[in-house]
């Protein structure tokens, strides 16, 4: 019981992330939002590592494998929602965050040794791009859209790039994973500090909610969340804390449409349901429950 509330906070609690991405960008660019979460994430990181006393080992084969999973697990991705989060709504940045899986399958389709897609999986897969098209249908139609149908294919590099980091993870096998975590985040911030320096200048921080957001989006969202996944996974298994991408859009579309007064219309629920029924049949285990319910004969 405990497992799954905690698995039912995580996912509540990462669906937020966009509705504080909201709350930054009154102030910040979004290239000093990523530098802000993954910088203050890795802070956090390593204050635990150093309290739980781990160690700090990282073998020299390691080193690239962290790089690119930093690049694209962190940088690329936390640099894209808020980038195309002036552009849509955080609820749709909340619900393309739940084609994660759905990409997952792609990616892992054409990887070396990567597993390959069944019927049910590819069936999830064309379900979810065809919710994302119901999603931007609205806005497609509407002269003003709240959110832009170009920003919102854009805001699908992320789910594709969580897609590659999920594959990169079997050749990081060997790292502990809080560690792991800690050192793709300080790559992380190496790589998109300079850029928004160069971009967005020096940034001018006046409202206490920009220091409150990134806090709470660096330590709790990120630091925590991840240290948090990492014990969680060994106890409960990969399938079961997969559910989390099911909880994390409902928590992005309450604080949208009820804080942010978000606009949420028929057809974006309809093209929410339509991925969460991807997901389910990329998940396969209500697939597998209703055909061993079935009489036999």
């Amino acid at each position: 019981m405990l497992n799954w509330a905690l698995i039912l906070l995580l996912g509540l609690s990462w669906g937020s992330s966009f509705f504080f991405n909201e709350i930054l960008l009154r102030e910040l660019g979004p290239m000093w939002i990523s530098v802000g979460r993954v910088g203050i994430g890795a802070l956090g990181c390593w204050v635990w590592i150093f309290l739980s006393r781990r160690s700090l080992r990282v073998s020299a084969g390691m080193w690239l494998g962290l790089g690119v999973f930093g690049l694209f697990q962190y940088a690329v991705p936390l640099t894209v929602y808020p980038a195309t989060q002036q552009f849509i709504t955080s609820s749709a940045a909340g619900i393309i965050n739940a084609m994660t899986p759905i990409m997952v399958v792609i990616v892992s389709h054409f990887w070396p040794d990567g597993e390959r897609a069944t019927r049910l999986k590819s069936l999830g897969v064309a379900l979810g791009f065809a919710g994302i098209i119901v999603l931007a249908l609205p806005d497609v139609q509407a002269d003003e859209g709240s959110s832009t149908p170009v920003a919102l294919l854009a805001t699908m590099i992320s789910p594709f790039c969580y897609g590659i980091a999920m594959n990169l993870l079997r050749s990081l096998a060997g790292i502990d994973r809080v560690l792991m975590t800690a050192w793709s985040l300080t790559i992380a911030t190496v790589m998109v500090l300079p850029i928004a320096f160069a971009r967005e200048g020096v940034p001018t921080i006046t409202r206490v909610e920009t220091w409150a957001s990134l806090l709470v989006i660096g330590l709790i969202l990120t630091s925590a969340a991840f240290i948090l996944l990492y014990w969680l996974v060994p106890r409960v298994g990969g399938t079961t804390a997969s559910t989390i991408t099911f909880v994390a859009p409902i928590s992005a579309v309450l604080l949208g449409v009820f804080i942010l007064n978000e606009t949420l219309t028929l057809v974006h629920l309809l093209g929410m349901a339509i991925i969460f029924v991807g997901l389910l049949f990329i998940d396969g285990r209500v697939v597998r429950l209703l055909r061993n319910h079935q009489p036999n004969g």
